[in-house]
Formats: structure tokens, sequence, C-alpha cells
């Protein structure tokens, strides 16, 4: 099978787009510690605090930390007692991303036309209203124990959303990091599943297949896995999902796939106008990353092309280049920031370039071996 890539559709192609959507309004986690997750958020990538909700405005099984840069806002919920489902969601599948919420201007039509189409509702049009206005939501499952909700929020004027209060540390306001956006997220699902969650993105969505890889785009000498990028109408949401390989090793999608326990949510890749000066923000606030051998900078001009950054910071940092016909782009890869070996982000920069680095997948996906190598998962 061959690379294919396809243009996402055309501003005259989203009037006919039943499930308009723009873009993504929040990822939301379910963690063991809200507060401490929240902090390291902070601490590490420079997110500011936002708004919280528990006991004190309301909700009394669970407590939950917003923090934002620029447009990237992540919500972290814990459970407050054990016999509630974040509680279960913690105990099989360590923290992780429960909620992809996603910007629409009709939450009620957005359910039905999702329900109507096949998809498995996880919660009816619902209001939310306090004297900041009104948020409208609604929901439903993907791949896993995985959530899309559909936030619409045009007549909100609030921090958040009603239920939360403003969250304000005067004593500690870390600066940020140049993080933008979400650019894409990617799903890890299991054996023969990415097909039929492909069909579900077409059927349910409306999304479009634009890129596809295959084990002969995305191996190496032990492992291997597929990959199709989804994409809705107006390019505005991406989401690449990927099954496991055969190869003569486990890959990282089975290792994600047995300590998280099922499917979900395994990167999420996010923009910067700046990649040298964020990465090398992040490392000092101790974000690790995985790092290529000096050797693919060898040749890696030889590959792309000219660029307008010196090679040397992005050699040292560890910065991975690639390009398609619309230009280049940078990319970057964080070690796991869980204690399993789940969940990690991207950073990532175009110029250009509206791929996803299938330049890079070899030296990457071997770094990504040293480590599984050395957690004893390979």
């Amino acid at each position: 099978m061959q690379t294919t890539l396809t243009a996402p559709a055309t501003s005259a192609d989203t009037t006919t787009d039943f499930l308009p959507l723009m873009g993504t309004d929040y990822i939301e986690f379910y963690v063991g510690n809200a507060k401490q997750a929240a902090h390291y958020y902070r601490t590490a990538f420079g997110f500011q605090a936002l708004a919280y909700a528990g006991p004190e405005t309301g909700m009394k099984d669970r407590a939950s930390y917003v923090i934002r840069q620029n447009k990237l806002t992540l919500v972290f919920t814990t459970a407050l007692r054990p016999d509630n489902a974040i509680a279960d969601h913690v105990y099989k599948h360590g923290d992780g991303v429960k909620i992809l919420a996603l910007k629409v201007n009709d939450a009620t039509d957005a359910w039905k036309q999702t329900t109507q189409r096949g998809g498995k509702s996880y919660m009816e049009p619902t209001v939310l209203k306090d004297e900041s206005g009104t948020v409208t939501l609604s929901g439903i499952y993907t791949y896993g124990e995985t959530v899309h909700l559909f936030v619409e929020r045009n007549d909100y004027h609030g921090s958040f959303m009603p239920g939360y209060r403003e969250w304000k540390t005067p004593y500690y306001n870390p600066s940020p990091t140049g993080l933008l956006y979400v650019d894409h997220c990617v799903g890890n699902v299991g054996w023969n599943q990415m097909n039929p969650w492909v069909k579900f993105y077409e059927d349910v969505m409306g999304f479009r297949n634009i890129l596809s890889f295959d084990d002969n785009d995305i191996s190496t000498e032990y492992s291997a896995l597929m990959s199709k990028v989804m994409s809705n109408g107006n390019g505005y949401v991406k989401f690449p999902i990927n099954e496991p390989a055969e190869g003569k090793k486990k890959s990282q999608v089975e290792e994600y796939l047995d300590f998280y326990n099922g499917e979900g949510v395994q990167h999420i890749a996010v923009a910067t106008n700046n990649i040298v000066e964020t990465v090398t923000d992040l490392q000092s606030r101790g974000v690790e990353f995985l790092k290529v051998p000096g050797s693919y900078y060898e040749t890696v001009l030889d590959r792309v092309g000219k660029i307008d950054e010196d090679l040397e910071p992005l050699k040292e940092l560890g910065i991975l280049i690639d390009k398609d016909e619309e230009g280049y782009l940078l990319q970057i890869f964080s070690k796991p920031v869980e204690d399993r070996p789940t969940l990690f982000f991207e950073i990532i920069q175009r110029k250009g370039a509206k791929s996803f680095g299938k330049g890079n997948f070899k030296a990457l996906f071997e770094a990504l071996e040293r480590e599984q190598e050395l957690r004893g998962n390979l």
C-alpha cells in the first residue's frame, strides 16, 4: 500500500459539512491527584491557572482544575471517593485522556447528527447556566472509553463554564512556553481496529481520511504499526488512528495497549511558532524528550532541503525535520508523562507542511524502541 495524502476540504466543501467544528475546546484527563497534575503542567509546560470545580462549587464526587495557555485548555479531574466512574477509570488506565472536547455552534444538533448516524450517546444535550451565561454540552463515545464532548459556548462569558469558579494563584504564575493550540491528537486502537474506527469517523462525524501509512512506512527491524489520519471538513480537527502491525518484537502501540489496558489517546501534538525556544524552555523545566542519533543530522538537509533555522540548535535539542509538497515541519516527542508508558506529547512547528513527519518515522521509532528496551517491554 502506498502512502497517500489528500488535501482537506476546501471552504466550498464545508457548506455540506453536517458537523462543523471550530477546533478543540479542551482536553480532560482523569487522574489520581488533580491538584498535583495541574501543578506539574503549570510548572513544566507553562500553563496558567484558570478555573476550579469541587465540593466548594457543588460537585461532591470530584475535583477539577482547569489550566490554559493561549488556545490550549487542559482539565484535570480526580475522584473524591473510590466508588465512582472516575476512580474506576484511573484504576484501570492510570492517568489518561477521557474527553476530547470539540467546539461547535450547536451542541444539540451535533448530538442529533452523530447519534442518528450510529454514534453511541455519552451525554444528551444538557444546558448549564450561571450568572455568566449558558453552555450547552452533548457527547458521544469513540475508541475505548474516550469521549467526544460537543461544547457550545457562544453565550458564555465566564472563566470556563457553569459549575466552575475562577482559580487564581497570586503567588505562583509560571511564564508561558509558547504552546499555542492542539495540532492533532493520536489514538491507539487494537489489532484490526483501525479501519472500523476510520469508518466511524467517516460515517458518524463526517471526517475524511487525508493520509495513510502502512507497515512499510512505519517500521524498524523489530516493530511496525499502521496509521490513518482523519480530518474534519475544514481541517481544524485531526485524529490520526494507529493500530499494531506484525513485527519481530512488541511495537510501541502494543506496549501502550498493554499498560493502558485498552484503547485510548496516545499523544497530543501541540503547535508552537518557535520550536527551538519552546523546547529549550520545556527542557529547562524538566520535560524529557526522545533523542535520535547524531548521525540523523548528517543527511537530513539532503532530504529536506534548505530551512530557515540553524541546524546545530536543532541537533542539540533533538528536533526532527521533514518536508512535503507544501513546505517543511519541525517536531519533537516527549517521553511518557505518566509512570505507565502511555501518554506523551509532541511539539510541532509547521513551516507550510501539512503532513506528519513520515521521513522521521524510522529514527523516531528506533528511539522509542530504545526506551521500550530499557523498560523491558520490547
